[in-house]
């Protein structure tokens, strides 16, 4: 066996007890190498060897590939804020009426739908204290300069 193939690596126990692992070609070949007593325990020497259940390793000559580059995190933000333009978009704007709005939506008073609007940071936090889930976005774009 060259290293320039694919070998399995196989968690292997003898009959004293002792855990190792060995690399093979295939399962095939571990049973042949076994079998001909090629397979021995390390530290004992026993041939009494068996293979032992384990999740599933494959070594490859090959260098892995190198791992995918971050993607910019401008970008991503970028990607987000249009994102979130775009949900401000499909939302009724209630502006001022913001918290107002919200809480009839939260207890059932108003019907269930996505709105926007204004509402101070202490408006806000009593939102959330409240359990009502709220998110401040950027304008939507036809809001921007």
């Amino acid at each position: 066996m060259s290293w320039d193939e694919v070998v399995i690596v196989v968690d292997l126990r003898c009959a004293n007890a002792h855990r190792f692992e060995g690399w093979f070609a295939s399962s095939e070949t571990f049973a042949q190498q076994r079998e001909q007593q090629m397979v021995t325990c390390p530290i004992c020497g026993s041939h009494e060897v068996q293979r032992q259940p384990s999740a599933p390793h494959v070594a490859r000559s090959a260098a892995p590939a190198a791992p995918v580059a971050p993607a910019d995190p401008a970008s991503i933000l970028a990607k987000l804020v249009e994102v979130l333009q775009d949900q401000g978009i499909a939302s009724e704007d209630v502006g001022e009426r913001f918290v107002e709005e919200a809480r009839k939506i939260h207890y059932g008073d108003a019907e269930e739908r996505a709105i926007r609007g204004q509402a101070s940071l202490t408006d806000a936090l009593g939102l959330l204290e409240e359990g009502i889930s709220v998110l401040p976005l950027p304008p939507a774009k036809e809001h921007l300069h």
